[in-house]
């Protein structure tokens, strides 16, 4: 009975998992993000998977990357520049700076 429970509760956990990075992407489609960048090619700006890549050693990455998507950032990755989003709530930018650190290639 135990297991099944823990079978249970493993699937409700990935599936919640699931509804989460869906609901970033959208988030990100929503917000313009898909406009400059994309999971793992270099658009305008750099691929999520790159920023991920980037940052995967650093303490505050999370932190760091939503400041940069509130506040615009230059000269990180060449001479465009990211705009800033002023308009995105502090919960926003969390998801989205969040899942960016999780993209892979």
């Amino acid at each position: 009975m135990r297991y099944l429970i823990f079978i249970g509760l493993t699937a409700a956990a990935g599936l919640a998992q699931a509804a989460d990075l869906n609901a970033a992407v959208d988030l990100a489609k929503a917000s313009g993000c898909y406009s400059c960048h994309a999971n793992a090619e270099k658009v305008v700006g750099p691929a999520f998977s790159a920023i991920a890549d980037k940052y995967k050693d650093e303490k505050d990455a999370a932190a760091s990357l939503a400041q940069s998507i509130q506040n615009g950032s230059k000269g990180k990755w060449g001479r465009i520049p990211m705009p800033a989003h002023p308009s995105l709530s502090a919960a926003d930018l969390k998801t989205l700076s969040a899942w960016v650190l999780t993209v892979k290639p």
